[in-house]
């Protein structure tokens, strides 16, 4: 079972504040300037599919791909009951890991969002995903995706975190615990979730441990040029800032060149 096996099932009511609209704007618009008239996506680590759905909305054809069963479950589920059928025809979901993925075809650009770089924890990892990416991209084709950035987290370390959401009728609570790795540059988040179950006298509970990846401009600009990308520009997430110490959060923006 993948880290988000069984909390699945919870992912959109987790991040039910998350403003996908907006966030799709912002990529489409850096998609647009170093690729104009984009149109076909490749999205890696779909997830539930929520920001290929906005990217449909958009004009886009997407190809997603998740490595998580559960989550591509709910992709499918939402298409149907949250699409009109015109738009839906727009989207394709298949089961990958995407550091191996091949397709045998090729994309307009291809986008990696929320920290699927970041969940790349080796430097083969990295390199294997980025691989796929460019195995996907005509020269001049745009890979743009965003990672946890390591100036803001070392500046800001993870502390403790507790949310409480409803997920229909049922409380859940989830309480995260992070755990610094400075010399390998990684996060392990410890998540511990406890809801109440009908007919229970006691509350349920599972634990989901995600490994997370910060990076730092030059190795990232390395390991893009080693894979035969340009790095074309590295902005705080969500703006046109240049990152620092206070950025926990970046995009990037990869061209692909022979």
């Amino acid at each position: 079972m993948t880290v988000f096996g069984r909390s699945a099932r919870y992912y959109d009511s987790l991040y039910c504040d998350k403003d996908y609209a907006a966030e799709a704007d912002y990529v489409d618009a850096l998609i647009q300037r170093w690729a104009p008239g984009a149109r076909s996506m490749l999205d890696l680590g779909c997830g539930t599919g929520r920001h290929a759905f906005e990217f449909a909305r958009r004009g886009y054809t997407v190809f997603g791909v998740d490595r998580s069963a559960e989550m591509l479950a709910r992709a499918q589920e939402q298409r149907a009951r949250l699409l009109p059928p015109g738009l839906g025809r727009r989207l394709v979901f298949a089961h990958h890991d995407i550091r191996g993925l091949r397709l045998d075809r090729t994309f307009d650009c291809v986008v990696a969002l929320f920290h699927v770089v970041s969940y790349q924890t080796s430097n083969q990892d990295v390199l294997d995903a980025f691989a796929t990416a460019k195995s996907h991209l005509e020269n001049g084709g745009v890979f743009v995706f965003d990672c946890w950035y390591g100036p803001g987290v070392l500046s800001d370390p993870p502390v403790k975190r507790t949310k409480v959401l409803q997920q229909g009728e049922q409380p859940l609570l989830r309480l995260a615990e992070p755990a610094m790795h400075v010399n390998a540059n990684l996060v392990d988040v410890s998540y511990r979730f406890v809801f109440e179950e009908a007919g229970w006298e006691t509350p349920s509970e599972f634990q989901e441990t995600h490994a997370m990846r910060y990076f730092f401009a030059p190795e990232l600009a390395l390991a893009l040029q080693i894979m035969g990308f340009k790095m074309a520009a590295l902005t705080e997430w969500m703006s046109e800032r240049e990152p620092d110490h206070h950025s926990w959060n970046v995009s990037v923006v990869a061209l692909s060149i022979a």
